[in-house]
């Protein structure tokens, strides 16, 4: 980040245009400043001047002052790569979509604020500085770009060493003055099993402090307390994202934009004892060395630059080992950044878990089994079972999911983090065993996987809840406590232990600080609005509600709780106009409209709640339970050979949901389908026996 002047801008702003959806934007300049002529908030052609310049290759964006201390990104970027490799050209960040004032993804809106997206990475000692009451920022920094102090922490006592007429290296202070030590890592020593033809550690050494330090950026978090320092553990400020569906595919790859950490995790490097120093160099961002150079440091050349290894042309694309083992993903149109799993490819799974392999990456005209055929025939042995299919049996609902699921927690060979995510997922299918084994989690010193288990308790039944959550009160870490303090926020006070209270308070106080700080967001000012809603406190519930829908007219999860908050308060004619105001603003409108549906079945206008439920249940992304839901609701309306075939259209995107199946059993048995019936009974059987 930089100030636009003729030394840090790259665009052209010479006078020239570019044309997104009818909108023709101007670049240019006056009185030896850049603008930027384009659509504002409003939807008109306004001149913007251009405050800073925000990173340099692959792509360089542009920074716009607005009012309220406000940094907002514009979506129209200059490629600054070679013309040669398609660069030195003005882009649109979604080109393939009519972006427009007043949505979220629009250059003016939350999703392109600098002060909250961006400025914590990029900018040292960074302050956001927001005020919930006036809706404003006092962002501050004290270096613009992201300068030494960042990962050495404080440097006063290295200049006051630096700058001594005195300086040797008999005074030399310990880590030259810097409170934050990496010395360790330069200790460690490597030494080649050649049985492996792989470099193994000699020693246990200690490489925490860069991993922390590094993973406070270059991974797919939330800040959720302000304050970290360089070395400062990750899970004392920011809620990690685990390998959640829509960040990475089942199989841990790289799906959306996640900064590395979460796939580093999963990798063997990680648990070799790996940091990203041995690759990179922190302080020129170079790799320490070029090509297949940087991989041979560990892993012989003999052994794996070869023909016989990688079975591709010497110097060829495929024969670099970055090419199967890091395959790469293009983000923000020109930006392509590879996947730190250093997974072997996997094209066996492919097909079953809808997930991208490196073979068929290259080989585009040839399916998944043809890849599948050589590597094993290459190899001479099976694939090993994976953690992949245990995650994708979890998101999916399959039978045998939590089988499956319970074996991945127990097995302490597969990465903490895939492990936490099974953790996560478990409580969908929770039986008295998989609950035991939650407990036994949650007592537990393993921070993955308590993590996992802090966010999900919300899924697991309520009079279990408290078993879990209090243990992780005393977790150690506050991202965590928080959560599972939120998790049972709503159980009176009077029943918990007395030597339990204190703590549980204390993190649900920092819970509401976490909250506070990101208050420029939706999300936390509804997860304001519930816990107050929770503790019975409607009248500040509904306050943050509608501060969510002020600044994000868009967010579907303010309608539906707040209808609910009028709902269970007598309102309901209140809760359906909202909601019908939400139906007019919302994108993704299944939720609001199952909601809208019930509302309409409470003050007894079934017709009109029919059409809503139907709508809400034949949306691609409805799940089964408003299919379930819909079908019941034509039941009760005497339509039950519409309801079956509802039930049965719904089977088969779900085809292994016990509410389906059991509603079909029971339709079947009422219309005398007894032949029908006991076919979807042994199916539900067939399921839960394999579970």
């Amino acid at each position: 980040m930089q100030v636009a002047s003729d030394k840090t801008v790259l665009g052209n702003f010479e006078d020239t245009q570019f044309e997104y959806f009818g909108t023709t934007s101007r670049f240019f300049t006056r009185d030896d400043r850049y603008f930027v002529r384009t659509d504002g908030p409003d939807g008109q052609l306004h001149d913007y001047p251009i405050a800073y310049t925000f990173g340099v290759h692959p792509l360089q964006q542009y920074l716009v002052e607005f009012p309220g201390g406000r940094l907002q990104a514009l979506s129209l970027a200059w490629d600054s790569r070679d013309k040669a490799d398609g660069g030195q050209r003005w882009f649109h960040l979604n080109p393939d979509e009519h972006i427009k004032a007043g949505d979220e993804l629009h250059w003016t809106g939350l999703n392109y604020n600098w002060n909250f997206m961006c400025a914590d990475c990029h900018s040292t000692n960074l302050q956001k500085g927001f005020d919930l009451t006036s809706q404003t920022y006092d962002t501050t920094w004290s270096e613009m770009d992201v300068g030494c102090e960042a990962c050495h922490g404080p440097g006063s006592d290295h200049v006051e060493w630096a700058k001594s007429p005195t300086r040797s290296s008999s005074t030399r202070p310990p880590d030259l003055g810097f409170p934050v030590s990496y010395a360790k890592r330069k200790t460690a020593l490597w030494s080649m099993d050649h049985d492996t033809g792989i470099a193994r550690l000699a020693a246990e050494t200690e490489t925490q402090a860069e991993l922390e330090t590094c993973a406070q950026c270059h991974s797919r978090r939330a800040t959720a307390f302000p304050g970290a320092k360089a070395g400062s553990a990750v899970l004392d400020h920011f809620n990690l994202s685990l390998l959640d569906a829509g960040l990475y595919h089942a199989d841990g790859q790289i799906n959306d934009e996640v900064f590395v950490y979460g796939s580093f995790l999963q990798s063997k490097m990680h648990a070799a004892g790996v940091t990203c120093s041995n690759c990179h160099d922190p302080h020129s961002l170079e790799l320490r060395v070029e090509g297949n150079g940087v991989c041979a440091q560990c892993h012989m050349p003999a052994r794996f630059d070869t023909a016989e290894h990688h079975f591709h042309p010497p110097e060829s694309a495929g024969s670099q080992c970055v090419s199967c083992h890091m395959p790469a993903k293009t983000y923000m149109q020109v930006d392509a950044r590879r996947d730190h799993s250093f997974r072997i490819p996997r094209p066996d799974l492919s097909d079953r878990l809808q997930s991208p392999n490196a073979c068929t990456g290259c080989h585009t005209d040839k399916p998944n089994q043809w890849a599948a055929s050589v590597l094993k025939e290459k190899f001479g042995k099976p694939f090993e079972p994976h953690f992949g299919e245990a995650i994708f049996a979890g998101r999916h609902g399959l039978p045998g999911a939590e089988a499956q699921l319970m074996a991945l927690i127990a097995d302490d060979s597969q990465p903490a983090i895939a492990r936490a995510t099974a953790v996560g997922l478990l409580p969908r299918y929770l039986s008295q065993q998989s609950a035991q084994l939650l407990q036994v989690i949650a007592q537990g010193d393993e921070k993955l996987l308590n993590l996992g288990l802090a966010k999900s308790i919300p899924l697991a039944p309520e009079q279990i809840q408290p078993a879990l959550a209090i243990p992780l009160l005393y977790e150690g870490k506050r991202v965590t406590e928080a959560l599972a303090a939120n998790a049972i926020v709503s159980t009176p006070p009077e029943r918990l232990p007395d030597q339990v209270r204190k703590r549980f308070n204390d993190a649900v106080s920092n819970y509401l600080a976490s909250e506070k700080f990101n208050s420029d967001r939706p999300e936390s000012l509804t997860n304001l609005a519930s816990v107050h809603q929770q503790k019975g406190n409607l009248e500040q519930a509904e306050l943050f509600y509608r501060r969510a829908l002020s600044i994000a007219p868009h967010f579907t999860p303010a309608y539906v709780n707040l209808a609910e908050l009028y709902r269970s308060n007598g309102r309901e004619q209140d809760a359906e106009r909202l909601l019908y105001t939400a139906l007019d603003r919302v994108t993704e409108k299944a939720l609001v409209q199952h909601s809208l549906g019930l509302s309409l079945v409470r003050q007894q206008r079934n017709e009109e709640a029919l059409e809503f439920l139907r709508l809400a249940a034949e949306s691609d992304s409805s799940p089964a339970h408003f299919i379930y839901v819909y079908a019941i609701g034509q039941h009760s309306a005497g339509r039950t050979d519409a309801a079956l075939a509802t039930l049965e259209q719904g089977l088969q995107r779900f085809p292994h949901d016990p509410q389906i199946l059991s509603a079909l059993i029971s339709l079947n048995r009422e219309v005398g389908n007894r032949t029908k019936a006991e076919h979807y009974e042994r199916r539900l059987h067939s399921n839960a026996s394999r579970q």
